[in-house]
């Protein structure tokens, strides 16, 4: 049976006044699915993408358990934990959970890096009756006793596969034991890995498994573009593409942070409203790049993958990958950011010539090949596949490969190519110069007794052992030996 309103689950009508104050009238999948069970006490193992409703699933039956409790929470505790791998996204959750509790009085505390600490411990030392937090402070605050974990009834956690990845898993395990065993978990996570099993495995007992989305699925109407451009290009493809009014809210995806900053940077110079968040910026920064985003004062925000899953503003309308991102997953969970609660929305993706097998990559995760538009610059079509270009050898043999099976007579069979190192103590063991080579052969060549060019000589690799060896023996005998050739490297 298919439940069209959230009445239908069996929350209370506080909740559900809530829900429709804030427009939300009917439930996503992952909460048809997940709320009922969750309201009958049983644990959940959800299996979810970006943009599908998760913090709703868990967050609603929560709140109506709270909500049948008497009392209030007991000092430095509190009755439900969700943990948060970012602290975006822990913002987030803690905002959607007092909108849904508009007409309950309900108390939250946020624990995170990167804002006071004390502030914090002033706040828990109350008791709270939801705790949203990123694991790491929340360690911090437990190993100082500044939080007790054993009166809690619920936990959460959201995103878990980001979590593992950021090296998390262990203060899971350890803040799940504070709890106990005596807990209601939910555990969201938007791919199943192996590692994720084992997680589940060790912290759930007998879940209910609900999956929105398969990996790697896309969420909402979103119209996928690629345009070829080389890297050079890019500033002036992105220009030409924010010259169109229809792209109101933007944001536009960096892999790196440098790479964010720079981008923000001529985005400014070239007259646009913009802000950038990153995982260098304080808290107090990235909070306020994205109230400016949020409401309307800022145009774009350009981010790393840091909070590809932690920005939820509404009617974002384009989503424009300036890189791609190293992990093809990541893209699904970029162009997440549009589309979001059934709307639809737009991303778009530059692509230069080093950035194709990503591109690959990524069409093989979403099983669709995605539509290209645009041109390389000439020469860039296949840059990923040549690398850095090699120095030219002899005319007629690229690459630096033999000009004669047997070697040229006399220059002790040669290869083209090969040349003067930067360190000069010792022979290059690539490259394209033949001079170093041939210095050698004219200089060891005197000493094998002047051997003319009709008759080949000993390989240059052999004499420089040769030179090498006999060079030692001289040390060794308190001899001068040949001085060897100075290393200019440093220079």
């Amino acid at each position: 049976m298919t439940i069209t309103d959230f009445a239908g689950l069996g929350l209370p009508k506080e909740l559900v006044s809530s829900l429709a104050k804030a427009g939300f009238d009917t439930p996503t999948p992952i909460q048809g699915k997940a709320i009922p069970a969750q309201l009958q006490g049983r644990d959940i193992l959800g299996i979810a993408q970006t943009g599908s409703g998760k913090t709703a699933a868990f967050g609603l039956p929560i709140i109506a358990g709270i909500f049948a409790l008497e009392g209030a929470p007991a000092p430095k505790s509190c009755r439900a934990l969700i943990l948060a791998p970012t602290r975006e996204l822990a913002v987030q959750i803690e905002e959607m959970m007092r909108t849904y509790a508009t007409y309950r009085r309900l108390t939250t505390a946020l624990v995170l890096g990167g804002v006071s600490r004390q502030a914090q411990v002033q706040k828990l030392a109350r008791g709270v009756d939801v705790l949203i937090a990123t694991p790491g402070r929340l360690m911090d605050l437990l190993d100082d006793r500044k939080v007790r974990l054993d009166q809690t009834r619920w936990l959460v956690l959201d995103e878990a596969d980001r979590m593992l990845d950021m090296g998390f898993i262990q203060p899971v395990r350890k803040i799940a034991a504070a709890i106990g065993p005596k807990r209601q978990t939910a555990l969201f996570s938007a791919t199943m890995a192996p590692e994720i099993g084992k997680l589940a495995a060790s912290l759930l007992n007998d879940p209910v498994k609900v999956e929105a989305n398969i990996q790697g699925e896309t969420v909402g109407k979103i119209d996928q573009q690629v345009i070829l451009s080389g890297s050079k290009q890019k500033r002036d493809k992105l220009n030409e593409l924010l010259a169109d009014d229809s792209l109101n809210r933007v944001v536009v995806f960096s892999r790196t942070k440098h790479g964010a900053d720079k981008v923000a940077k001529n985005l400014g110079i070239d007259g646009h409203t913009v802000a950038a968040i990153h995982g260098n910026k304080s808290q107090n920064a990235r909070q306020s790049a994205l109230r400016g985003f949020r409401d309307g004062r800022v145009r774009i925000l350009v981010a790393t993958d840091i909070v590809a899953r932690g920005i939820d503003v509404p009617e974002i309308t384009h989503v424009i990958n300036y890189e791609l991102p190293d992990d093809p997953e990541n893209y699904v969970h970029r162009i997440g950011r549009t589309g979001r609660n059934g709307a639809s929305g737009v991303a778009i993706t530059l692509v230069d010539g080093t950035e194709r097998s990503k591109l690959r990559d990524v069409e093989r995760l979403i099983r669709r090949t995605l539509p290209v538009t645009g041109t390389l610059p000439a020469g860039s079509e296949n840059a990923e596949q040549r690398g850095a270009p090699a120095r030219r050898g002899r005319p007629g043999n690229a690459g630096g490969r033999p000009a004669n099976a047997g070697g040229r007579p006399g220059n002790g069979g040669q290869r083209a190519g090969e040349g003067r190192g930067r360190n000069q103590s010792r022979p290059p063991q690539s490259g394209t110069d033949k001079g170093w080579w041939a210095k050698l052969d004219s200089e060891v060549g005197k000493e094998d007794g002047g051997r003319g060019e009709g008759k080949p000589s000993k390989g240059p690799k052999q004499r420089w052992n040769k030179r090498k060896k006999e060079g030692a023996q001289a040390a060794r005998a308190g001899g001068g030996g040949r001085p060897q050739r100075r290393n200019t490297s440093a220079a």
